[in-house]
Formats: structure tokens, C-alpha cells, sequence
């Protein structure tokens, strides 16, 4: 039988039936040949006829290669070409010979990152979206304006990343890859000791039979190799270590690493560069046009020569100026004909389109004056060779200030990324646990089980766990935690965080973009890609917003024009040196370019990639402009009560029992009953249990084993120790099992939960044995946070699965007065959706364990206490620290985004209403106030700008409760 890949289509049928029966395994090329495997259930196979039809009935398809079908297991796995057959073809011969099939696996999507170059405004970036929509197996594409990026979901066995980057080309823009999905774990080596090509395919064949080694690329011209590799099985270090051990005989091969440039700073810079260089060289030709048309004339007799004509009406003057001004529209401003070339290609219209309209209208009607006045000698006009050369020099300028700006709005993500320090301590144990050597390597060559030394003041290099010290590490720039945490054996720490005053080994747990520190910069980096609904504002706008101006700037033209000729307004009105057709044709090119669309589409993603990035180094992920948006609506925040209002560390504060069993037998039996639960409460009870076990007699840690263990969720556990049934949890288990609870029961019950305290019964064969009070401490900020959220008019409620008297009891501390206790996490979801039909925006505070369905079902859903957990699906927006203060700082600074949203549409929507009817001279006749195209070309850029600074000003923003201290 034939092995696609490195999955043998035996282990499947050999997996246990709880594993995952779902697969689609990596194509495979036979010559041209795309081939794949599909692994499914199927219901309604009674013997092993029933699968001998089955492969018969799947073989009869062209294209089909081998199936296997165990009716024992009741899967099929299925090796086909799917350039030749469809996967859907397979489900329906399976269904068509009468069984049904089950879990089978939708087509297989993976997902790339392109950094994409050209963009203007939002029509560009739909005109994207649109072209690569259009491509055969694409399924989903997000193009984000401000990050330059795209975002592409795609069937690889239709379309890979070559044809995506040229869809985008295709369509007018720069476009490279990123990233594709295969890339979770990546090394990039520099070979030395290469004499030729064969050394390279050496090399590359022998990295391909390497366990855990996915996919090897070649650079043959620079000697180059890239890794992809699963780093459960290899790492960086064992690959660096293979090459070097591959030559042989005079053949001696050095790998090292080599850090590729950093595209998105680099890029940036180089058009920062770009920019400017091009505005300097518009400086260059547009100064003297200025000055040869607008200074000079008017400082006599100084400026006389210019008006010298050397043939007809034709001056010297015209002629610099037409000189000067030509390279200056066709040169430095070509990047405008092709940007609009490629706008109208697509049959859509941006900034370009607007750009180049204005100056070459400015530009050929200087042109036919200098005609008229070379055939003519009594033509009598002036020429426009200003507007055209200052209108393109003052949008480079504003282009430049608009990418500097850009830039930094993601400078808090940048600073996250520059966290991890280059190089770590690699130390070797020998048997006895001491340091044997100790080897200083690059962060990037470290692997997952790695013991590694940080040093007082050094930088935590990898997330791991601490095997050996005592310190504190300070994690402000992950967490925003100010002070520093005490870390000792067992301990967690994370990547990127520095080591105060003690000498630590830490144990690698993850290592790479495994870490919490690349885990959050790669969710920053989706949530800046999303797109805000309120985006959608400048999408629709930007679909007109061209057309409707050239409409405008047209019609002004032909107003002015119709109404000077026809004598309507004075003569006087008309500035000296000009004609009714030039006036007009300054009005028309001045609306043409002092509308800005760019502001409009810089909007909303400038702001969200400035808080996003805030939030993320203050310990705050939002997943997005979706959350950010939905945040800023909550009125009603609903709080897990464990873990989440508490410090979700219970303590047992008393045992009392209701029985003739001793206290040491009562003990055992719970310990028994309790110790395979993973609830905080469980554990506090099993750990005092051991206590009081020892301390009445028991010096042994070996207890009786339960059988029929079986977790009530919301309620306890239940279990046979030994011949007893043994019941541990609160009254709501009882009265499942029909346990009698005593008077005497009833007020222990009643004088525990009084004092806020929860009370786990125990109950043996069916009666009550003794019972424990467990206390979970408040934490120290719930009531002020509580407090403040009251003050920016957010209600907050409890939902627990704890008892009524107990739950009433920890709200009364905090200050909350609506409660709902008694609550499974079904019954959690249930509440919030029935607070959502109420018309209430409704955020959901948990610890991410076991509260994923009601984060799910929330408007916003926050996991608390995430630590290095930062991938919690359930969530929308992730706290990294355990500090309710965080909650009120997501909400705070989704309002204070969204305000800073809508004061830039404020602006940006506002400027155009004003500045278009200024520039169509509305203001000419009563006041004399006129726009000059190139006064307008700066007030658009500088329109731009200004959006983009507003955005930048949320850099500074401070978290409330912290100012408030």
C-alpha cells in the first residue's frame, strides 16, 4: 500500500474512536498529478461486506487511487486526484450506495499574508479585495489600508501564493508575501562550504528526510536554505547541527543563522525615503515655476525679462516655466498616470484619478496658450505651469508627512516585537542536577526542553518554567503589571519580561512564534487587519466619491465659464492677466483636488492600529475593529464569580461531620471521591483533606481508587470508593440523588453561606457524612472596579454555579445587586442571551475555562487571567493580567477610540462639505476669497495628515483607574 506523504492511511484505523477522525493530509505530486486523502465517518455499515461495497462502489471513480473502509471503526480514508475528481463526488457515491456519511471534512483552506504597495485610499483597497475575489479558489479575502497588508483564505489545491501575489499585480499594486500558513515554525540558514548546485540539492534532500522537518526551500544564488519544521520533534539547533554533520570527505558544510530584514519597517523607511526624495525633486523644477510666475512678475523692474518674446506673444518666461514644470508632471509626477491608468482599468476612480485630471488640465491648457502665443501675435492669456508643478509638490509632501505618520501607528507593536533579546544562556544539567557547561547562543537556536540561565537584569529569552531560584521578574511591557511578581520552582515565565534580582534556570515550553510574546504580536496583527463595521461608513463612500467630484469640478468649470461669456458677473471679477476661461478652468481644477478621499479611508484603521497596539502593551488584547466597536456599547457587564470576582484560590476554613465515621475515614473517602476533579474547590478540599487525614493518624498518600467517577457540572462529582456511593458537592447534588439534608444540616448550611463561605457536603451511601466551608477571598480591586463601571452607567451582575446565600453574600462586598447563582455554564449563555432580548449590549468577564460558551454568546467576551494563554477562541478580547481594572480599561479605551473615530469622519467629512464649495467659489462673489489649485492640492494633503496625527494622539492614553489612584 502507498504512504502519501509521512501519514500512513493505516493509523487512522488504528486511532482510538475518541481521537480526531477528521484529516485532510498534504498533497502529494504525482508529475503534474495533485493528489489527496480524505478521512471520514460512515454510519450504517453492519459487516464487513458493507465496506468491501463501499470501496468498490469509490474505485469505479475516475481519479479514485485507494480506499481503505474499516467497518469496525466505521471510517473511510480515500486517496484521490483532486484535479480529477471532486471531494464532494466522493461524500454523494457513498450516500448514493445507501449509508450516511458523517464529520467529512470541508475543503481544506490554508492562509497567506501579502504586504501589498500602491495603495491610496479605501477604493483601492476594495478594488483589491474585488480582484482577488474574482481569482478560481479564493474564498475570502481582507485588505487593511493602514497595515498595507491583505489577508487571503484560499483552497491550495486550486490556486497557491505565486497566482495570488500575481492577481494583486494584475490589478495595478505591489504585492509580496508574508507569510502562508505553513509558516508557524521557520528557521533561515546561510550555507557556507557550497561549491555547487549539487552541494545544495545534497543538502536539501537530505533536510527532507529529517523527522519533523515539513518543507525545505532553496536559495541556490545566495546559498540560502528555509526550514519548516515541527518543533514536538526537531528545532533550529538539531537542523543547524545535521547540515554541519552532512559533508563529508573534502566537502565541510557550515550552517548559520540568517535573519531576514524586517519587510515592514524596511518598506516603510524606503517609501519614507522615496517620498521625500521625490518632493525635493519637485522642489527642485516647482520653486523656480513659483518663482519665475509669481514673484518675480511683481517685483519690476527686476522681473522685466521675463517678459521679453522671443517670437509672436511667446515670452522667455513661458518658456521656463514650461521647461521647469514638464519633468515635474511627466517625471516625478508619473506615478499618478499609472496609478489612475490601473484605477480605470478596473473601472473604479481614487485619489490618482482626481490628481491627474487637475494637473494635466492645468498643465495642457498652459500648453495651448504657448501655442496661441507662438502663432499669434495678438493672443492675449496667461499661462497656469504654477498650479500644475505646486499641486504635485505640495500632495508629494502631504504623501510624506501621511507615511512618516503612518508609521508610527504601529510603533507599541513594534516595540513588542523588539522585547525578546538576541541571545540566551544555554546551560547542560548533568545527572546530579548541576550545571555541567554553559553556552551563550542566539534566542532564535533555542529549543522546546532547553534549560536556559537568566542572570539578574537579564531579558527572559522563551516562555518556559522555572526549575531552580528564586526572583522577581518584572512584566510590565507583556502584562502592564507594575510590580514586579515573585517567580520560584514552578513558576511560569514569559518570554520578553526581565529578571530583577535573582539567578533563574528556566525550562523552554515554548519557544519561536510558540511564545505568549509572538502569540500576542500575531493577534495584534489580525485585529489591525479586521475591519470596523464602522468602517463600512468610508467604503460606501469612497464607491462615488471620485465620480461625484469629477461631476462637481466639471459642472464649476462650465458655470463659471457659461456665466463669464455670457456677461452674467463683471468683468472686474476676473483677476488681471486671466480670461472667463481660465477663471473657470481654476475653479474646476481646485475642486478636483482639494477633495480628499484618502481622509475618509484613513479613518478608522489609523485609530484601530494605534489602540490595538496600545492596548496590547498595556496587557489589553482586542481581537480587532469589531470588538473594539462593540465594547464602547456595553451597558451591561456579566461576572463569572471564581476565578474572576475572587481570587479563584479557595481555601477550606473548617470540617465538620454529621456522622459516626471517624475524621480520618471521612477524609480518605473525600480525598478518593475528589482528587481526579480539576475544580478549584475540589482541590482546595482534597489538599486539606491530606491535612487532617495525616494529622488524625494517616502518614500514607495511597488512597482507595473511585470507580463510576462522574462529574455533575455546576453541582459536584459522584463515584464508588470501595462498596460505598459516594456523593461530594453542594445541595443542589444532593436533592439530584434524593439525599435527606437534617435540620442540623440545613443551618450549618445556612451559617456558612451567611459568612460568604460555600459548603461542600459529602454524603456516603446516600447520607450526609460532614460537609467543609471553603472561602474564596475577594480580590482587592472588584469593589472599586465594580464602583467605577457604575460611574460610566455599566451595570454589572454575578452568574455562578455557587449557592444563592454565598453568591449574595460576595456581591454584597463588591457592590453588586443583581445575582444569579445556581448556574451551569449552559445555563451562564442562557442568561446572557436573555439579557441581549432585552436590547442590552452585554460583555462576559470569565476565566476562559470554564466559561467558553457564555464568552462565546456575549457581545464581548473577556477571558481574564489568560497569562501566556493568549489564543482563547471563546474570547474577544483577552486580559493577560488577573486585574478586574482591566475590564474597565478595554471598555474606557473602546469609547475613547470610537470617539477619536468619529471625531476623524467629523473632520475628514466635514472638510469636504466646506472646502469643495470653497474651491467651486462659492465665497468668490460676495467676499473675493478664491481657491488656488495649489492652495487646494495642500489643503487636501494636509487634510490627510492631520487624520492621521488625530489617530496618533491615542498613544497617549493612560489606563482610568491608574490616573485615578
Amino acid at each position: 500500500m502507498e504512504v502519501n506523504g509521512k501519514d500512513d492511511l493505516k493509523a487512522p484505523l488504528l486511532a482510538s474512536p475518541d481521537t480526531v477522525t477528521i484529516s485532510v493530509s498534504p498533497s502529494t505530486r504525482d508529475g503534474d498529478k495533485k493528489v489527496r486523502t480524505v478521512i471520514f465517518k460512515i454510519r450504517g455499515m453492519e459487516c464487513a461486506s458493507c465496506a468491501t461495497s463501499i470501496e468498490s462502489v469509490l474505485k469505479k471513480h475516475n481519479g479514485v487511487e485507494n480506499v481503505i473502509v474499516s467497518s469496525i471503526k466505521g471510517q473511510a480514508v480515500v486517496r484521490y486526484m483532486s484535479d480529477l475528481l471532486p471531494a464532494k463526488t466522493i461524500k454523494e457515491a457513498v450516500e448514493d450506495a445507501g449509508f450516511e456519511v458523517d464529520e467529512f471534512p470541508e475543503q481544506d483552506i490554508a492562509v497567506c499574508r501579502l504586504r501589498i504597495k500602491g495603495m491610496m485610499c479605501t477604493s483601492c483597497s476594495e478594488s483589491i479585495e474585488r480582484a482577488l475575489l474574482m481569482v478560481d479558489g479564493v474564498k475570502k479575502a481582507i485588505v487593511g489600508l493602514a497595515l498595507e497588508e491583505a489577508k487571503v483564505h484560499f483552497d491550495p489545491y486550486l490556486i497557491n501564493t505565486d497566482q495570488i501575489v500575481e492577481a494583486v499585480e494584475n490589478a495595478g499594486f505591489g504585492a509580496e508575501l508574508i507569510s502562508s500558513g505553513s509558516d508557524v515554525n521557520k528557521v533561515h540558514l546561510k550555507i557556507e562550504g557550497i561549491h555547487s548546485a549539487k552541494d545544495l540539492m545534497v543538502i536539501q534532500s537530505s533536510l527532507e528526510t529529517l523527522e519533523g522537518v515539513n518543507h525545505v526551500e532553496m536559495d541556490l544564488e545566495n546559498h540560502k536554505v528555509t526550514v519548516s519544521y515541527d518543533s514536538n520533534i526537531t528545532g533550529p539547533r538539531s537542523l543547524v547541527q545535521y547540515i554541519n554533520e552532512a559533508g563529508n570527505g573534502s566537502n565541510f558544510y557550515h550552517a548559520s543563522l540568517y535573519t531576514p530584514p524586517r519587510h515592514r519597517e524596511t518598506e516603510n523607511q524606503q517609501e519614507i525615503k522615496m517620498y521625500k526624495n521625490q518632493f525635493l525633486w519637485s522642489c527642485l523644477f516647482s520653486v523656480p515655476v513659483f518663482i519665475f510666475s509669481m514673484v518675480l512678475p511683481m517685483v519690476r523692474p527686476y522681473g522685466n525679462w521675463l517678459d521679453y518674446m522671443v517670437f509672436n506673444k511667446l515670452t522667455i518666461g513661458m518658456i521656463l516655466r514650461w521647461g521647469f514644470c514638464t519633468p515635474v508632471q511627466f517625471v516625478i509626477g508619473q506615478r499618478f498616470y499609472i496609478g489612475s491608468y490601473h484605477a480605470l482599468r478596473r473601472k473604479s476612480a481614487n485619489m490618482d484619478v482626481l490628481v491627474a485630471l487637475g494637473t494635466n488640465a492645468a498643465y495642457f491648457y498652459s500648453v495651448y496658450v504657448m501655442i496661441k502665443a507662438l502663432t499669434s501675435d495678438k493672443f492675449e492669456g496667461q499661462d497656469s505651469f504654477e498650479t500644475s508643478a505646486m499641486l504635485i509638490s505640495f500632495i508629494l509632501l502631504g504623501k510624506y508627512l501621511e507615511v512618516m505618520a503612518k508609521g508610527k501607528t504601529s510603533d507599541a507593536l513594534a516595540k513588542l516585537t523588539e522585547l525578546a533579546p538576541d541571545t540566551a544562556y544555554l546551560v547542560t544539567l548533568g545527572n546530579d542536577g548541576n550545571a555541567i557547561s554553559e553556552t551563550e547562543i542566539s534566542t532564535q537556536l533555542l529549543q522546546r526542553n532547553d534549560i536556559i540561565k537568566i542572570v539578574p537584569g537579564a531579558k527572559v529569552p522563551v516562555d518556559g518554567i522555572v526549575i531552580s531560584g528564586q526572583s522577581h521578574v518584572n512584566e510590565s511591557m507583556i502584562t502592564g503589571e507594575a510590580m514586579p511578581i515573585a517567580k520560584r520552582p514552578g513558576d511560569k515565565v514569559i518570554g520578553g519580561t526581565v529578571n530583577e534580582n535573582g539567578c533563574l534556570l528556566v525550562k523552554a515550553t515554548h519557544v519561536g512564534p510558540e511564545t505568549a510574546l509572538s502569540q500576542i504580536v500575531q493577534l495584534v496583527e489580525a485585529a489591525q487587519l479586521a475591519r470596523a463595521p464602522v468602517q463600512k461608513l468610508a467604503d460606501q463612500i469612497s464607491k462615488f466619491f471620485v465620480p461625484t467630484v469629477v461631476l462637481v469640478a466639471f459642472l464649476t468649470w462650465l458655470g463659471w465659464f457659461i456665466t463669464g461669456e455670457a456677461g452674467i458677473y463683471p468683468k472686474s471679477w476676473i483677476p488681471k492677466d486671466m480670461d472667463a476661461f481660465e477663471l473657470a478652468l481654476q475653479f474646476g481644477i481646485s475642486v478636483l483636488v482639494v477633495a480628499c478621499p484618502c481622509a475618509l479611508g484613513l479613518a478608522t484603521p489609523t485609530a484601530v492600529m494605534v489602540a490595538t497596539g496600545k492596548g496590547a502593551s498595556q496587557g489589553v488584547l482586542i481581537k480587532g475593529g469589531d470588538a473594539l466597536e462593540k465594547a464602547h456599547k456595553v451597558k451591561t457587564v456579566v461576572f463569572d464569580k471564581t476565578g474572576t470576582l475572587t481570587l479563584g484560590k479557595p481555601v477550606v476554613v473548617s470540617a465538620v461531620l454529621f456522622s459516626k465515621f471517624s475524621m480520618e475515614e471521612f477524609c480518605n473517602v473525600t480525598i478518593a471521591a475528589e482528587v481526579n476533579s480539576e475544580h478549584p474547590i475540589a482541590k482546595a478540599v482534597v489538599e486539606h483533606s491530606k491535612k487532617l487525614s495525616q494529622k488524625y493518624g494517616s502518614q500514607t498518600e495511597l488512597f482507595t481508587e473511585v470507580k463510576e467517577f462522574e462529574v455533575h457540572t455546576g453541582a459536584g462529582v459522584s463515584g464508588k470508593v470501595g462498596e460505598r456511593s459516594v456523593l461530594v458537592g453542594n445541595r443542589r447534588l444532593m436533592r439530584t440523588f434524593n439525599v435527606p439534608i437534617g435540620l442540623e444540616v440545613e443551618d450549618h448550611i445556612s451559617e456558612t453561606e451567611r459568612l460568604a463561605r460555600t459548603c461542600v457536603l459529602v454524603a456516603i451511601d446516600e447520607k450526609i457524612a460532614g460537609a467543609f466551608a471553603v472561602t474564596d477571598p475577594v480580590k482587592p480591586e472588584a469593589e472599586r472596579v465594580i464602583s467605577f463601571l457604575r460611574s460610566m452607567d455599566i451595570t454589572s451582575i454575578m452568574v455562578t454555579g455557587d449557592n444563592q446565600a454565598t453568591a449574595t453574600a460576595i456581591a454584597r462586598q463588591v457592590g453588586i445587586e443583581k445575582v444569579f447563582a445556581e448556574t451551569d455554564p449552559s445555563g451562564k449563555a442562557d442568561k446572557i442571551k436573555e439579557l441581549q432580548k432585552k436590547g442590552e449590549t452585554v460583555a462576559m468577564v470569565g476565566d476562559g475555562i470554564n466559561d467558553s460558551p457564555a464568552l462565546a454568546a456575549a457581545d464581548v467576551g473577556m477571558a481574564i487571567g489568560a497569562g501566556t494563554d493568549v489564543a482563547i477562541e471563546a474570547a474577544d478580547v483577552v486580559l493577560i493580567k488577573n486585574n478586574l481594572e482591566d475590564v474597565v480599561t478595554a471598555i474606557d479605551l473602546s469609547r475613547k477610540t470610537i470617539s477619536r473615530i468619529r471625531l476623524n469622519y467629523f473632520w475628514a467629512l466635514s472638510y469636504n462639505v466646506l472646502a469643495l464649495p470653497v474651491a467651486a467659489g462659492v465665497l468668490f462673489p460676495f467676499s473675493g476669497i478664491r481657491l488656488p489649485p495649489w492652495l487646494a492640492g495642500a489643503c487636501m494633503a494636509a487634510s490627510s495628515v492631520s487624520v492621521v496625527c488625530s489617530s496618533l494622539l491615542l498613544q497617549s492614553y493612560r489606563k482610568p483607574l491608574n490616573a485615578n489612584k
